[in-house]
């Protein structure tokens, strides 16, 4: 039962390693160097990378959630349901739906006139942030923002859901409570990592659309931790449980 989630910890490894290779580079260039420019296409880089591998981690743990769902309610059947080449295959429509649904936003963004300022109040390029900068109507980029956070994160978000609803009910019905605290504690490191990275991804998204009147240092704290705190937490957490 282990090997299908150490492919899934692989997955969320490199997802991690690119977010944070993505924006901690320029981030730290920013506060040890004074930095604060970046290039106009290595903006529109930053803003797929960011958005295509947020995309991927969200798919990553709905596929963990996936993962200990059947680890806990078909156990006999577990490693004839999730085998390596299932694994491969979850894992290779997670990054296709990344890459497909993130790629229209950069190049919506290109095709848009840019007002004279043009500065991002983050350390980093985010598709919101650039939006702020367009000098247009962007009714349109916003909508298919949401689209891609709803379908995306929503779907993902209610898989989980369920997943953990159907193990509840499993593990509340086994009669030893050794073997209920055992069966809780196979989750316990993927719900502390789907909290770590969903209530900042959240917080996120709703002060850009909807916290006008949050103050910026705000903004620009909830931004970092953002794409900070899942890749710092993830090994921690993870390599206690391991």
């Amino acid at each position: 039962m282990h090997e299908p989630m150490y492919l899934f910890l692989a997955m969320l490894a490199v997802t991690d390693l690119v977010l944070s290779s993505s924006t901690q580079p320029k981030m730290l260039a920013i506060l040890w160097f004074h930095a604060h420019e970046i290039e106009y296409h290595a903006c529109l880089i930053q803003v797929f990378f960011i958005h295509a591998f947020s995309s991927v981690e969200s798919g990553v743990l709905m596929a963990m959630a996936l993962d200990r769902y059947v680890a806990i309610c078909f156990p006999l059947r577990h490693s004839s349901i999730l085998t390596p080449s299932a694994v491969g295959k979850l894992g290779a429509v997670v990054m296709m739906r990344g890459l497909l649904w993130v790629s229209p936003f950069c190049f919506m963004v290109s095709r848009m006139p840019f007002c004279p300022s043009q500065i991002i109040p983050q350390s980093y390029c985010e598709h919101m942030a650039v939006l702020k900068l367009v000098c247009a109507d962007t009714r349109v980029n916003r909508a298919y923002g949401l689209f891609v956070a709803f379908s995306v994160v929503g779907f993902d978000m209610i898989v989980i859901s369920i997943s953990y609803v159907m193990i509840l009910r499993t593990v509340l019905g086994l009669p030893a409570g050794e073997a209920r605290l055992k069966a809780f504690g196979t989750c316990a490191s993927h719900v502390c990592v789907i909290l770590a990275f969903y209530i900042p991804a959240l917080f996120t998204f709703l002060t850009h659309r909807f916290g006008h009147r949050v103050p910026r240092v705000v903004h620009v704290m909830l931004a970092n931790l953002y794409l900070l705190v899942p890749p710092m937490l993830n090994p921690i957490i993870y390599g206690v449980r391991t």
